[in-house]
């Protein structure tokens, strides 16, 4: 069943310092790789993030670095908060060598093994069995870490999502279930594909503790996720937390999104979460505009060397093309 959140608790300067400059920072380059995509350096399916950017703030803030994270392919906010540099990503984006899937993945495919951050998948729903086969890892090794398996108001509609849920909670698996509720799976509403308007009341089929939660603040994102992180690590099994959020742009950039209204749109930019923290840092805490400013130009810069980086880069070389795709065998008992 869904949880009323209380009042907020209170968090310091320094976490929405850290949430204003990573969420400014998604933004920027979310915005940059949309214009390197007009401007056809960047080729391809891209799907951006923007709007989105206090789901991955207030993940990072509940978690710790050892917990993995995996989600679809709308993967490039999640991936450079999880610490996935913002020039092997936009490398990536380019399709160069130095990108963090050596240029073979491109925007639907970012990895990273050293930061725990486990794709980036283009198949829609793959990820939440594979997610909580990450969690299972983490329990078979006696860790206390835990898996946060993203996925879409779309992928829900998955077989995949109740097979899993199910073997999760027999097995009691430390894995956080996290749909991103932006409204529309692609350009169709989740009010023209399922019976259910809540998602996160899916759970009850399977006994699953619940949220669902705004997600146009980092607060509230960071306390359902801190809850759900504590009951898995004391061994109580997974959570599904609904997290309603949205995105301005397209479901990708050759997506006109002519299925929303111009009002609706400019509805959830005035609860825009970048914009939120900023009045909180000022009101709140006396942080200045000429500080501000100073973040602004520390993302501007990052950005900025980001795009330098890949079009610095080299292409992959051509003795690249199998490796990481192709295992060779070899089956003494297979007769030629």
């Amino acid at each position: 069943m869904s949880t009323t959140l209380k009042e907020s608790v209170k968090f310091t300067k320094e976490t929405y310092l850290y949430w204003y400059e990573l969420m400014l920072l998604l933004r920027r380059f979310e915005e940059k790789a949309g214009q390197l995509y007009g401007m056809q350096k960047i080729r391809g399916f891209c799907h951006l993030y923007i709007g989105q950017e206090a789901v991955a703030a207030g993940c990072m803030t509940a978690t710790k670095p050892e917990d993995t994270f995996i989600t679809a392919y709308r993967d490039h906010g999640l991936a450079i908060a999880k610490g996935v540099t913002a020039k092997s990503c936009m490398a990536e984006l380019y399709g160069k060598a130095t990108g963090c899937s050596k240029g073979k993945g491109g925007s639907m495919h970012f990895f990273g093994v050293k930061e725990r951050f486990f794709g980036g998948h283009g198949i829609v729903g793959a990820q939440i069995g594979t997610g909580a086969g990450l969690a299972f890892a983490e329990q078979y090794k006696g860790t206390d870490n835990v898996s946060l398996t993203f996925f879409g108001d779309g992928a829900a509609r998955q077989g995949i999502l109740h097979e899993t849920f199910n073997l999760a909670m027999i097995w009691k698996l430390p894995v956080i279930f996290i749909c991103e509720n932006n409204n529309y799976a692609m350009g169709t509403s989740v009010q023209r594909t399922s019976n259910v308007m809540d998602i996160y009341k899916l759970a009850d089929a399977y006994d699953m503790p619940a949220d669902a939660v705004d997600g146009m603040q980092p607060e509230t994102v960071h306390e359902a996720v801190s809850r759900a992180v504590k009951r898995a690590r004391e061994g109580d099994g997974p959570t599904l937390i609904e997290i309603k959020t949205y995105r301005y742009k397209g479901h990708s950039m050759s997506d006109p999104a002519k299925y929303r209204t111009k009002e609706e749109v400019e509805e959830y930019k005035e609860r825009d979460p970048i914009e939120y923290t900023k009045n909180k840092l000022i009101n709140s805490f006396q942080v200045s505009e000429q500080d501000i400013e100073v973040i602004n130009e520390r993302v501007r810069q990052e950005v900025d060397e980001s795009v330098r980086f890949a079009e610095e880069s080299p292409w992959p070389s051509d003795d690249e093309l199998l490796k990481d795709v192709y295992q060779q065998q070899d089956y003494p008992f297979i007769m030629d």
